[in-house]
């Protein structure tokens, strides 16, 4: 909690098994932004059961997403009553499966104010699936595939599990907040073009929504300075305008 804080954040871990992000919450609190950052559901101190493909269970059904999102707006309403003044605008981070919690939870509480999400896909879970059976991990697939073989692909393809999919969309198309997406054009755990597409959908419906891609990197967005450099100047034009006292006519 900085002395000054213009802003404030609750961390959303991506997928796998992730304790707080002690580190991050230092950076960030370094630049005015109070953070709450806590261990993932099922790990570190916290209770709960964690699910995962590591303990042979899925931890991308909709039941499971949507307890993520409780957790997460649960951490909103708790950091909410540790803000010195109710002024400061709170925001959701998250990273990577995080795309799919942030805006569930986002609709869940409604003191959230503004997101950003990291490497997170806009498509369904199934979708995602596709994707990333289809690229199989391979660092070099851009080498070899365009981006219509991969939109092909994910059309097209046989699912090789049956739940029903968490769609984004259900949620993004209600959020009057801002967000912002940071792509890695050489992403090979999300379709990033599909998701960049359903982001202009929403913004063309009047959605406060924008990305910014980086061509050279991957999926790992928030490993790297430039990235989370813009991340940060975006929270501070977004929270210092909106809070910046207006100038009183002096002919009045």
């Amino acid at each position: 909690m900085p002395k000054n804080a213009h802003a404030a954040l609750v961390l959303i871990h991506g997928s796998g098994q992730e304790k707080r992000m002690l580190n991050l919450a230092k950076d960030l609190a370094k630049q005015g932004i109070a953070v709450l950052t806590y261990d993932k559901r099922g790990v570190g101190e916290s209770g709960g059961q964690y699910r995962g493909p590591e303990v042979g269970t899925n931890n991308i059904d909709s039941a499971n997403l949507q307890l993520l999102a409780l957790d997460a707006a649960a951490a909103g309403s708790f950091m909410i009553k540790h803000l010195s003044t109710k002024q400061i605008p709170l925001g959701l981070m998250g990273f990577s499966q995080a795309g799919w919690i942030i805006p569930i939870a986002a609709q869940k509480l409604n003191a959230i104010k503004f997101m950003i999400i990291f490497s997170g896909p806009v498509v369904n879970t199934l979708e995602q699936l596709r994707f990333q059976f289809y690229t199989n991990g391979n660092n070099k697939f851009w080498d070899s595939h365009s981006q219509t073989d991969a939109l092909l692909h994910i059309k097209n393809d046989t699912d090789r599990y049956n739940f029903t999919p968490t769609e984004p969309r259900d949620a993004l198309s209600t959020l009057k907040i801002k967000g912002l997406w940071i792509f890695g054009s050489k992403d090979i755990q999300i379709p990033v073009e599909l998701s960049k597409a359903k982001i202009n959908a929403l913004k063309a419906e009047g959605r406060l929504f924008e990305y910014i891609e980086f061509p050279e990197l991957g999926h790992n967005t928030s490993s790297s300075a430039e990235p989370m450099n813009k991340a940060i100047e975006w929270i501070r034009i977004q929270t210092t305008n909106k809070n910046r006292p207006k100038t009183k006519n002096r002919n009045n």
